[in-house]
């Protein structure tokens, strides 16, 4: 059998220590620390070469607006709109005693709040060389991230307008928090920032609906943290068979909470607002809302651009921009809960 082992052959020298320490150099693109750019922080240098990604991967982050299907929306071509309201009324307190009796002539509670679209945009740019000297196509990426950040501006519209000032038709400014009209211990912000949500809690703020005569048929929605999510997980009364079917502790959704749970649709988010007062971090205030209370002007939905830019070197600029503008159109169907976190 022929011997198939590696034999010194006599015509070249051995290799020295130096040939040895030759064998592997690194390549002019490689540096000390392992990168390809010298300047890559925050750069697309960092996967020059490196990567045999197929698509870039996209680093933890809220990727769509998950507040926008809450909202009434209203699509518009002005700078402003107003948004009309009006009161309860009521039947006649006497029923009608004669013939040809004078008809009732009663005025609506009319009253107006009004919205002023702003443009909000963000942009960035990738050199005309950065495709070619990757593996991969930056572009798709960065434009998947420039629109995932104006969603999480909607969402971040919306909650603050939940508890911003807005104004009314005569120009006047409305304040959060407000109280239900006819009742004055009920103010629809809540404040138990000192303690951890619980059920009875919740039983508080479902009571505010009802003392403001919501109807409960219209679906109501529910935005809390994470910190939240966790406590709700270990209370019995959320996750007990005794108080929840069984069928329904089977199709826990997404955030680990019965579907309608306590009449609400559940959503997580992590841009929620600290309680007013309080230190940074320690607390959140949880939105409590139905489908009127928010409103949404939309004159121009998210619009992304990409094009070269002949004045930096024809480098791709990508550019991203929205007009809209949130306000808090019926006080009395929102409740904020202030809670520890």
């Amino acid at each position: 059998m022929a011997n198939f082992l590696p034999t010194t052959n006599p015509n070249f020298p051995a290799d020295t220590d130096a040939d040895k320490a030759m064998a592997y150099s690194k390549p002019s693109y490689e540096t000390d620390d392992g990168y390809t750019n010298d300047n890559y922080p925050g750069s697309i240098g960092r996967v020059y070469i490196q990567t045999f990604e197929q698509n870039v991967r996209v680093l933890a982050q809220q990727m769509d607006s998950k507040l926008i299907d809450t909202v009434t929306v209203k699509s518009v071509g002005s700078q402003m709109h107003n948004w009309d309201r009006i009161g309860k009324m009521e039947v006649e307190e006497t029923p009608k005693l004669s013939n040809l009796q004078e008809t009732p002539n009663k005025y609506g509670d009319w009253s107006r709040r009004v919205s002023v679209a702003q443009t909000w945009n963000m942009g960035t740019s990738v050199e005309q060389e950065n495709p070619i000297q990757m593996l991969i196509d930056p572009q798709s990426a960065l434009t998947r991230e420039v629109a995932y950040a104006m969603r999480r501006k909607i969402d971040r519209l919306i909650i603050s307008a939940a508890t911003g000032t807005v104004q009314d038709g005569l120009g006047a400014s409305v304040t959060w928090p407000v109280t239900t009209p006819g009742k004055a211990g009920y103010n629809h912000g809540i404040d138990h920032s000192g303690q951890k949500i619980t059920f009875d809690m919740l039983t508080e703020v479902q009571e505010m609906f009802m003392n403001a005569t919501i109807d409960p048929d219209i679906p109501k929605v529910a935005v809390v943290s994470p910190s939240q999510v966790r406590t709700m997980m270990q209370l019995t009364q959320q996750t007990s068979a005794d108080f929840v079917h069984r069928e329904a502790l089977q199709r826990l959704n997404a955030t680990g909470i019965v579907p309608n749970w306590m009449g609400f649709k559940w959503i997580v988010s992590t841009l929620l607002q600290d309680f007013p007062g309080t230190d940074a971090g320690t607390t959140t205030q949880c939105l409590f809302y139905t489908e009127k209370a928010l409103g949404m002007q939309m004159n121009r939905d998210i619009t992304v651009r990409i094009a070269e830019d002949p004045t930096k070197s024809f480098a791709w600029r990508l550019y991203a921009y929205m007009t809209n503008a949130a306000l808090r159109v019926q006080d009395e169907q929102i409740v904020t809960l202030g809670v520890k976190n």
